[in-house]
C-alpha cells in the first residue's frame, strides 16, 4: 500500500494552514457543498502555499519511492493485469486512498476562498495525480508493471467524491478503513509485514474497507440521527500470497468476507469548537470499532467488537 504514504502526508498537510475565520474551518462534509461563489477574494498567498506544499510532497515521495521501493533498476514500460490478485482488496485500497486525498485536498482549497467548482475539481484531480506517477513507475519496474486495474480504482475514488457533491451537493457515502492484526503475517512476514507498523499496511487479511451512510441523508424526514450510519464492509481471509492459487498450494483456502455494522459520521456531530471539527473531519476516514455481522462462505457470524 505505497499509496497510503500520500494519504498520510495529505492528512498532515490538512491541519498545517491557519484558518482565517470560522467559516473557513474544515468541519463537516456539508461545508464542501456551501458557497458555490466565494464571498471574498481568494487568498492567493495561501493558494500558492498549498501548491508549493503539494509539489514538495509529490516530488519528495516520488524520489523516495524510486530509491527505496524499487529494488531492481527501472527498465522498459510493461503492462501487468493484476486484477485477480488479493481478491481485489488492493483495488479497494486504491479507491479509498484516492477518495481521501480528493476529500482532504478539496477541504484545503476551500480555505483559500476559491469557488466550489474549482475546489472540487482540484480535489478530484489531486486524488488521481498523486497516485498516477506510482503506477507509471510500476510500469517501468521489472517487478511490477503498469496496472490498468489500479488506475481504474484511482479514478473511481476521485469520481466517488466528485460525483456525490455534483449529484447531491453533499457527501452522503463515506469510504472508511479499519484494521486488526492477524496471525497470517507470521507465515510470510516479508510479504505481509514483519513489524507491527508494516502489518497494518501489508496484511490485507486484517484490512476492512467500508462504505458508511446515514439513512437520514437519503430520507430527510426520517427521525434517524444524521450522525449514525449503517456501514457495509469488505475483507478477505487466508491470503498468504497475492495469487489465490498459490495460497491454496500453501494449504490455505482464501475467501471473501462481508460485514454489516453501525458507524458514526463525525462530521455530522454539531459543535462550535474548531479543533473538534477538524479532528472529526480527520477521524472520519476510519470506521469506529462496533458490533458487526460477518457474512462469508462459512455462514453468518456475529462479532461483538470488530475493527
Amino acid at each position: 500500500m505505497r499509496f497510503t504514504l500520500h494519504y498520510l502526508l495529505i492528512c498532515l498537510l490538512a491541519g498545517s494552514f491557519p484558518r482565517a475565520n470560522a467559516q473557513e474551518a474544515v468541519s463537516t462534509a456539508d461545508t464542501l457543498s456551501r458557497d458555490a461563489i466565494p464571498a471574498t477574494r481568494p487568498n492567493y498567498k495561501m493558494l500558492r502555499g498549498i501548491f508549493a506544499a503539494q509539489s514538495a510532497i509529490y516530488l519528495g515521495s516520488l524520489y523516495g519511492l524510486s530509491k527505496s521501493w524499487y529494488k531492481n533498476p527501472l527498465t522498459k514500460f510493461t503492462i501487468e493485469d493484476d486484477t485477480g490478485e488479493w481478491l481485489q482488496m488492493d483495488k479497494m485500497g486504491h479507491l479509498y486512498t484516492s477518495y481521501q486525498i480528493a476529500r482532504h485536498t478539496a477541504a484545503l482549497y476551500k480555505k483559500t476562498g476559491i469557488s466550489k467548482r474549482q475546489m472540487l475539481i482540484y480535489g478530484a484531480v489531486s486524488g488521481v495525480i498523486f497516485q498516477t506517477p506510482i503506477e507509471i513507475l510500476d510500469g517501468f519496474s521489472p517487478d511490477y508493471g503498469f496496472s490498468p486495474g489500479d488506475m481504474i480504482a484511482n479514478l473511481s475514488g476521485s469520481a466517488l467524491f466528485l460525483g456525490q457533491v455534483a449529484l447531491w451537493d453533499e457527501v452522503r457515502i463515506q469510504p472508511k478503513f479499519s484494521f486488526h492484526y492477524t496471525s497470517l503475517a507470521h507465515v510470510r512476514p516479508a510479504l505481509l509485514g514483519s513489524s507491527w507498523s508494516e502489518r497494518w499496511l501489508k496484511d490485507y487479511n486484517g484490512q476492512t474497507y467500508w462504505f458508511s451512510a446515514s439513512p437520514k441523508s437519503f430520507f430527510k424526514g426520517a427521525k434517524w440521527p444524521g450522525w449514525l450510519c449503517i456501514s457495509v464492509g469488505y475483507g478477505i481471509q487466508n491470503m498468504v500470497s497475492a495469487e489465490p492459487n498459490k495460497s491454496i498450494e500453501m494449504g490455505y483456502q482464501p475467501y471473501r468476507q462481508y460485514y454489516l455494522s453501525l458507524d458514526i459520521d463525525f462530521t455530522k456531530i454539531k459543535t462550535r469548537n474548531k479543533f473538534v471539527k477538524t479532528l472529526g473531519f480527520l477521524v472520519n476516514s476510519l470506521k469506529i470499532p462496533a458490533p458487526a455481522l460477518q457474512i462469508s462462505k462459512h455462514g453468518v457470524d456475529f462479532k461483538p467488537f470488530y475493527f
